[in-house]
């Protein structure tokens, strides 16, 4: 899936969840507006999904170019953080080796390591951007899903290639790897910063009225055309639910939401079930009862990467992180026993159940 533009390529297999309502829903509700405002709707691909971008404005106001500026963000950020392209910044250094001159990065690149860097300890390494080795050795990567289970051997000989504490920042925006097989793969938290780019470019333009999706992340800002905060959707976690089935709506007026879920991307064998959603720590799909994991934070990165993580952490330990970070909550669903959804929540998280 490309936008134009063949360069936007992200591996669908690395998207956690299909959340197609999310944006729906919200434009539903925002199409009744006061006489004197007006929106303008922008959609395309970008990184092996789709995006789409509403921003609200007074009648004489339209928003010359901004699809254009928007498509260009959303290229610079596939070429930095794309591991289908072959000449992308991550593959560069993905290349690099270890020990000599450290590689220089860009800006951009380094302050997503911070990033990257950040939730890998906050979540004590249930996040890791260094995990793809194990992903691609189960079948969720590039190549087709192989739908049989590794050898504890395999598995225990690609740990030693994983570990974000083998990246180091160094200064003036150096980065230097203590392996050479250490290779990143930012795909859990490159939709989420893609959302904050555009975000970012939005305002720069003067809109403070605005939501951005790409793939189910998104980002919010002041009010929908009629009033109010934007209506975000959470998308039904079963396999067997309509991409566009909605579990909740979430107000949202200022911050972002991700989701990220087990229930889409996995294969079965002799009776046990084995997602996409790999631990670092132990090499093996999660097996927690954990069937997704909605976060809100300031910003759609954060979000991106707690989601994958909590879902990892699970329920108890996932959200006594959550308490700890200012202006983060969650939403939890977890399976329970005999069948039916179960909701851990934090104190903040709140939604509404679609009638």
């Amino acid at each position: 899936m490309r936008f134009h533009l063949s360069s936007f390529q992200f591996p669908v297999s690395s998207f956690r969840f299909v959340l197609g309502a999310a944006f729906g829903l919200g434009i539903l509700l925002g199409t009744v507006g006061c006489d004197h405002m007006r929106q303008t709707r922008l959609a395309g691909r970008t990184m092996g999904t789709t995006y789409h971008v509403t921003v609200v404005h007074g009648w004489l106001d339209r928003p010359r170019g901004l699809e254009t500026r928007v498509a260009q963000r959303l290229e610079t950020v596939n070429q930095r953080f794309s591991t289908y392209l072959t000449d992308s910044e991550i593959n560069r250094f993905n290349r690099w080796p270890a020990g000599g001159q450290p590689f220089r990065a860009s800006a951009e690149f380094y302050h997503l390591l911070e990033t990257a860097a950040r939730i890998y300890h906050l979540s004590g390494g249930a996040w890791d951007g260094t995990v793809r080795p194990l992903v691609d050795l189960w079948g969720f990567g590039p190549a087709p899903v192989r739908g049989t289970v590794p050898a504890a051997e395999e598995i225990a000989a690609l740990k030693n290639a994983v570990g974000f504490a083998n990246i180091t920042l160094g200064p003036e925006l150096t980065i230097a790897k203590s392996r050479d097989d250490i290779a990143l793969d930012l795909a859990s938290i490159a939709k989420g910063y893609g959302v904050d780019a555009v975000a970012e470019l939005i305002r720069s333009h003067g809109y403070r009225d605005f939501l951005v999706e790409i793939g189910g992340e998104v980002a919010a800002s002041g009010n929908r055309p009629g009033g109010g905060p934007w209506k975000v959707g959470i998308n039904t976690p079963s396999a067997d639910a309509p991409a566009a089935a909605v579990y909740g709506i979430v107000s949202l007026s200022e911050g972002a939401m991700a989701t990220s879920g087990d229930y889409r991307n996995f294969f079965e064998r002799d009776g046990r079930r084995y997602a996409h959603i790999i631990d670092p720590r132990t090499g093996y799909p999660v097996a927690n009862g954990v069937i997704s994991a909605t976060v809100l934070a300031p910003d759609c990165t954060l979000a991106d990467g707690l989601a994958t993580a909590l879902c990892v952490m699970g329920p108890a330990p996932g959200l006594a992180l959550v308490e700890t970070l200012p202006g983060v909550e969650a939403l939890i669903l977890t399976t329970r026993e005999g069948g039916g959804i179960r909701e851990h929540r934090s104190g903040g998280f709140d939604f509404t159940v679609p009638r």
